[in-house]
């Protein structure tokens, strides 16, 4: 069922530029429907994980410094002896 609502210029502004933003990220058209559902999650059962595959970009530095702040934190876990 269809319905039809009224929010303001602001709104539809905003709601506007969230549709654009999901339409150049998703690479296909998205309505303002969609836009909705992404704001209120309700397609959350229809994601994939590979959905997020190249969503996070980060530089061999940025990598090399996660990687180093893991190793410590790794060192410091005691696992206790049963």
């Amino acid at each position: 069922m269809e319905r039809t609502i009224k929010i303001s210029e602001e709104s539809y502004r905003k709601l506007l530029a969230i549709a654009t933003e999901l339409q150049r990220r998703r690479e296909r058209k998205m309505t303002f429907d969609d836009a909705i559902q992404d704001l209120v999650g309700k397609k959350v059962k229809n994601k994939k994980l590979s959905d997020l595959a190249g969503s996070w970009k980060m530089s061999d530095s940025e990598w090399m410094k996660i990687k180093d702040e893991l190793k410590r934190g790794w060192k410091k876990w005691k696992i206790p002896s049963v």
